[in-house]
This record gives C-alpha cells, sequence and structure tokens, in this order.
C-alpha cells in the first residue's frame, strides 16, 4: 500500500489544535466508497515503559472476514499521551505498518474516535484524511456526548450527540453487553459506517478487524 501521507508532528498543543482544525474541513462524511473486498483493522500498543510505539494492521476478507494480511510496525514513541490528541502519538507507527501491505483495503476500522470528537478529529477522521482511504472509528468507551439507553439486544443502536449534533451511534454490538462506539473516519456516512461493522461483527463485542489488530498490537516481540 503506498502512502502518500503528509503527517504533521506539532511541537505544542496549540499547534496541534491548528493542524486538526484544519484537517477537520478536508472531513467527508458521504460515501465515496468502491466496492468492498478488503477490510483492515489498526491498532496501536506501547512497548519499553511506552518509549516503543507499535502499530498493528489487519486486512480481512469481507463479507467472508478470513484473514488475509498482517503487518507491524516499531518506532520510538513520539508524542506524549494526551486526551484528544492521540492520533499525533500513534499515527507515525500506523503509517509505518500501512506502508508494508500488499493488500489495499477499502476500509479501515480504527480503535478510537472519528468524529466523536471536541474537534471532529479524532484517529480515524485524521487517519483518513492523511492516506485519503475511507475508516470508521470504533471505540471502547465514551469519550464526548450523550445518549439515550441503548436496548440490551444485538444490534440495538441510539444516536451520540454533542452540541445538538449527532457525531456518532451507541451500538449494542453484543447481547446484554456493553455498547461501542460507531463514528464516521471519512468518506463514509454513518447509516453505512453501523452496516460495515455490524458486518465484522462475530461473537465478539469488538468486531473482528479491531478485535485482531488489538490482540497483534499487544503481543510482545
Amino acid at each position: 500500500m503506498k502512502i502518500n501521507a503528509n503527517f504533521l508532528l506539532p511541537q505544542s498543543l496549540e499547534d496541534a489544535k491548528i493542524i486538526q482544525d484544519e484537517l477537520r474541513k478536508k472531513v467527508i462524511t458521504e460515501d465515496q466508497l468502491e466496492k468492498v473486498d478488503y477490510v483492515a483493522g489498526v491498532d496501536v500498543g506501547f512497548e519499553d515503559n511506552y518509549q516503543l510505539t507499535k502499530a498493528a494492521v489487519i486486512v480481512l476478507s469481507f463479507p467472508e472476514l478470513k484473514l488475509v494480511e498482517s503487518q507491524t510496525a516499531v518506532i520510538s514513541t513520539t508524542f506524549p499521551y494526551v486526551p484528544g490528541f492521540l492520533s499525533f502519538r500513534e499515527i507515525p507507527a500506523l503509517l509505518k505498518a500501512l506502508e508494508k501491505l500488499k493488500t489495499i483495503p477499502n476500509i479501515i476500522l480504527c480503535d478510537g474516535q472519528g468524529i466523536a470528537h471536541p474537534r471532529r478529529l479524532g484517529i480515524a477522521s485524521h487517519l483518513g484524511v492523511l492516506i485519503d482511504v475511507p475508516t470508521i472509528g470504533v471505540a471502547k468507551s465514551l469519550f464526548i456526548g450523550k445518549h439515550e439507553e441503548i436496548p440490551l439486544e444485538k444490534g440495538s443502536w441510539k444516536p451520540l450527540i454533542d452540541q445538538g449534533e449527532v457525531i456518532g451511534a451507541v451500538l449494542r454490538s453484543r447481547t446484554n453487553v456493553k455498547p461501542i462506539y460507531v463514528s464516521i473516519g471519512h468518506k463514509i456516512s454513518l447509516p453505512t459506517a453501523l452496516n460495515y461493522v455490524m458486518g465484522c461483527l462475530t461473537k465478539y463485542r469488538l468486531p473482528e478487524t479491531t478485535r485482531l489488530a488489538d490482540k497483534l498490537a499487544s503481543e510482545k516481540a
């Protein structure tokens, strides 16, 4: 996979906010998808007391969800842990892992937020704009926004709302299990994002894409 990403590493949080505010203008919240034959999941882990960042990418066939390819990359950690700015910490390693791919995914599911972010640019949106690939944010916990109670049955969902704007969906991915938080990353609408997340679910809370990426990112060398 050829990555032509111009990733800017900010020198301060003010610089980071400026970058986010500029990139958010480029986020596309409508479907611009080709035929989806391959879905990918990406996640990041840390080693050596957070001195090293390990990125993992898993590519699965769709809709079969069979493993096609996996890649990892380990680099020195380049940005501190600051909530709301995690993409600056994680994307440099993700780009290195994505560069190794021989199979080009049609959609990438990210372990984190898309536009469900104070400046509407979580890691899924940030990555999607940089590499110009449709992305979806699939987070394990609530970051911002409010929602109504979710019915307990798998497939139930409610809009996630912040300041009167729908920024995502709270989805029950397994019956009687804590929900997950789905949001637009880039080049996809929320209904389509929900359909593909549901299509990537098996018997687990997380979709197979990000579940397997999380497992790979957590493996120690």
